[in-house]
């Protein structure tokens, strides 16, 4: 039996939400629930483990359970990274757990792409379909350290698992104004990735405040900048899009991430979270298409 709740109402973007708040958008957000699985879409910024003390979904896990009235104890299968929106899988049974996650392992070993993002972007793919492979690893930056791509990875630093070979699929969905709505199936499984790719691609996520400034423009032609000739800030966009968006450049900072976990296929078929209303906002600014429900 499926239950799916009806979409929540959220609050316009930039204050941080308290715990009560994210309690109760979560417990909005159910898209699945059947046996011991429980999917839910997660908001943007709410990490799944967090630092000590931060807000996180794994601690409130335990107040969600009682909540919606489930006896067991709730494990995380799969979920988006901190930044993003979308998907989260979860389960009430460690058998279950461990099945899920085998099958999504063998599903890349295989070829497979079972997770779908979708992106908003600065810029438009010069192909309206194709690959991003590359390899990435994590590189110390003053003191901070960056996922940084290595486009020509040698044979011994992947075997020593220093860079790892990474690849996504991505399809154009609808262009407008320079910015483009795409769908993204990454096979390969690395932090930030598809937000680093989408630099490779010239056409950085919008609200990505961590690698944007990796694309830089002269007389409006896009270039790629090295990491380290680029220290993270908040995304900078032209007066235009920021007129069409309907910001201030003080309001840009807390712009979300337009990156969301929208489907995930599974042995039982596939589960789907609906765009957040944010990230419909800004499709329809943008005069960009939205997507079907499935």
């Amino acid at each position: 039996m499926t239950e799916t709740a009806e979409k929540p109402k959220m609050k316009r973007w930039g204050r941080p939400l308290g715990p009560e708040e994210t309690l109760g958008l979560l417990e909005a957000s159910v898209v699945h629930r059947e046996g011991a699985l429980l999917a839910l879409s997660k908001p943007p910024s709410l990490p799944v483990l967090g630092r000590p003390g931060e807000l996180s979904l794994v601690a409130l896990l335990p107040v969600l359970r009682r909540r919606l009235g489930l006896p067991a104890e709730l494990h995380v299968v799969k979920a988006p990274a901190r930044e993003c929106s979308g998907l989260v899988l979860l389960s009430g049974c460690h058998r279950a757990t461990e099945r899920l996650q085998q099958f999504f392992t063998d599903a890349h070993r295989r070829g497979q792409y079972p997770a779908t993002y979708h992106a908003v972007t600065v810029g438009v793919p010069a192909e309206a379909e194709g690959e991003i492979r590359t390899g990435l690893c994590w590189q110390r930056q003053g003191d901070t350290t960056a996922v940084v791509p290595v486009l020509a990875p040698g044979r011994r630093s992947l075997a020593r698992k220093e860079v790892k070979s990474t690849l996504t699929r991505y399809r154009v969905l609808g262009a407008a104004g320079g910015c483009a709505l795409l769908q993204l199936q990454p096979r390969t499984a690395f932090p930030e990735q598809l937000p680093v790719h989408l630099t490779l691609l010239l056409c950085p996520a919008l609200g990505d405040h961590e690698h944007s400034s990796r694309v830089g423009r002269v007389l409006g032609v896009p270039f790629l900048l090295p990491p380290e000739a680029a220290p993270t800030r908040t995304q900078v966009l032209d007066e235009e899009l920021l007129c069409r968006l309907g910001l201030s450049p003080q309001q840009l900072r807390r712009l979300p991430l337009h990156l969301h976990l929208q489907q995930l296929a599974l042995p039982q078929g596939p589960l789907c979270a609906p765009l957040p209303p944010f990230f419909l906002h800004t499709l329809q600014r943008l005069g960009l298409p939205g997507l079907r429900e499935p």
